[in-house]
């Protein structure tokens, strides 16, 4: 892999990830933009105890533009993108609309593969691990940066799911902060080692194993379940066998069935509701350590991912139960989800 930083005419970062060792990345971005001034601001909710990012500058967001003035594709014909080169592999660059940025963190865009019309299913294992290995870069270079806490690597897919820019690609998010959800898992991590002396994500991916109802997809080095409270009607959660805190820790063995592995689950969340449907709406998300952690090796780096759709034609809402209060109710059984999931395998 080779990595290119430059920067953008208003002075954003960003950065090529080339296959090729001999890739040049020269081409200056001739637009004439003025300097960023965004600015967001951390809320704390005093009777929730979490956090609030006000970033009123997003409403003005490139909101479903036309394919031919998409602004994550290269800059052909004279016209220009975000990313000032004819042709990309995978770029990573500070986004324009950031939901924090300065002292409150950072978010940036990860552009997948220059090809507008494909989706991450459709890239092949060299490509999915250059991605891997962008998220990993940025994860490592991200923890560097003073007002980081915690590094969010996601993908969200789908109009559905209110994604904006139909070109294949995801975002990086520096928080500043712990968020609630790794919150909520580093206390069961912590009850658990106190109640049994042993570490709560093992215990989990071991119970998984052992019991095989849920199981969708076994590696070597990962294996893929629905979990056994699943939240949301089709939903995989996707553990390195060796515990490791974050993407980084990755070791080769685990990098190199990555992509296969990964493939797969997309191909077959694709195939769920049936031919003819269209593609299945979906969050990918990387969980790793917070960098404070007291001890970040008891927690183990993780991708959950789920759809929002039911069944054909049927979305999830977070309705009362779920948005009112945090309770999910899912209509979809665990098993029937792996079962269906492990019947959809590809051919």
């Amino acid at each position: 892999m080779k990595k290119t930083a430059t920067r953008l005419a208003d002075g954003r970062e960003l950065i090529y990830y080339d296959a090729r060792d001999d890739a040049v990345r020269d081409v200056v971005d001739q637009r004439p933009l003025d300097p960023i001034a965004t600015r967001s601001e951390i809320r704390h909710d005093r009777l929730l105890g979490d956090r609030v990012a006000i970033a009123s500058h997003r409403q003005a967001r490139t909101y479903h533009p036309p394919a031919d003035e998409c602004p994550l594709c290269p800059s052909r014909e004279g016209r220009h993108s975000e990313i000032p080169a004819s042709g990309y592999d995978v770029a990573v660059f500070e986004n324009r609309f950031p939901s924090l940025a300065g002292d409150s963190g950072r978010c940036e865009v990860v552009c997948f593969t220059s090809d507008h019309d494909a989706s991450f299913a459709d890239l092949d294992a060299a490509q999915a691990a250059l991605v891997l290995d962008a998220w990993t870069d940025r994860t490592a270079e991200l923890a560097q940066h003073p007002a980081v806490e915690q590094v969010f690597c996601f993908e969200n897919r789908g109009k559905e799911i209110g994604v904006t820019l139909g070109h294949p690609h995801g975002q990086i998010y520096g928080y500043p902060f712990v968020t609630p959800r790794t919150q909520l898992m580093l206390r069961s991590l912590a009850e658990h080692r106190v109640a049994t002396g042993r570490n709560l994500f093992d215990d989990v991916v071991a119970d998984e194993l052992a019991d095989g109802r849920r199981v969708v997809l076994e590696g070597e080095h990962w294996v893929a379940f629905v979990p056994y409270a699943a939240h949301w009607p089709y939903e995989v959660h996707l553990y390195p066998k060796r515990r490791v805190p974050d993407l980084p820790a990755l070791d080769e063995a685990a990098r190199t069935e990555f992509p296969q592995m990964y493939l797969e689950l997309l191909k077959r969340f694709d195939r769920i509701f049936g031919e003819g449907e269209p593609p299945t709406p979906y969050i990918s998300a990387w969980h790793q350590a917070p960098y404070r952690m007291t001890d970040r090796g008891e927690f183990a780096l993780h991708l959950e991912l789920f759809t929002i759709r039911r069944t054909s034609g049927k979305l999830k809402f977070l309705a009362g139960s779920e948005s009112g209060m945090n309770v999910f109710i899912n209509d979809v059984p665990p098993e029937a989800a792996a079962e269906r999931l492990r019947e959809v395998a590809s051919k």
